[in-house]
């Protein structure tokens, strides 16, 4: 298919019913800028905190790869806000790219590898130095991933990227301890505000999140 804005030619797998194709490079340009200005200028040692003030912040749609880019970034922030590992600038950047070149739209269904476990990967990898020839760090990266797919799995039926991005973050404060040694605030219990935006149909009270579910 041809990218509607940029003319390039590529396979592609989700187009609207009028044929139109948008690439992934153009996909949410502008919003992919507006979430890391917001990203870096966050406050807060809540991962899940972060996520949800940029979540409400940026005007996003209800599922899609903007999710990833918020929960790599939001775990970054939270531990650059913490003080006990020194994360720069410049790491939030390479993750946040680590995760768009892999959070493709569409790909949780085409895979079954969900973005927001790659962004909460591309954290992790970033923190601990892991790469292709490094035994342990690279392990517990995967180990990571492994675990974040699990707990999101558990929360699919339709999927819903805002559910996942809080369930991957809530697990990531506590890998946070395991991997990094790093204790992360617990701001407190999270709402959901838009289950009415789903356009496969909200989970309802089978989502944590719903209001009164609990």
């Amino acid at each position: 298919m041809e990218c509607l804005f940029c003319g390039q030619a590529q396979t592609g797998h989700v187009y609207c019913p009028n044929g139109h194709y948008v690439c992934d490079r153009c996909h949410g340009q502008d919003t992919f800028t507006l979430i890391r200005g917001l990203l870096l200028a966050a406050g807060g040692t809540d991962p899940v905190a972060v996520a949800e003030g940029i979540m409400q912040a940026a005007p996003l749609p209800m599922l899609g790869c903007e999710h990833a880019w918020i929960a790599a970034g939001a775990l970054l922030v939270a531990m650059k806000n913490n003080g006990v590992i020194e994360v720069a600038g410049e790491q939030i950047d390479e993750a946040l790219d680590r995760t768009r070149q892999q959070a493709i739209g569409a790909y949780c269904g085409l895979t079954g590898v969900c973005g927001v476990a790659v962004g909460v990967g591309a954290a992790f990898s970033v923190l601990l130095g892991a790469a292709c020839p490094k035994d342990e760090p690279t392990k517990a990266v995967m180990q990571v991933v492994a675990r974040v797919v699990e707990a999101i799995a558990r929360e699919a039926g339709p999927c819903c990227c805002k559910n996942f991005v809080r369930t991957a973050l809530t697990l990531s404060r506590e890998m946070a301890k395991d991997y990094l040694g790093v204790g992360l605030a617990c701001a407190g219990p999270v709402l959901c505000v838009d289950s009415h935006r789903h356009p496969h149909g909200c989970r309802k009270t089978r989502c944590r999140y719903y209001p009164g579910a609990g």
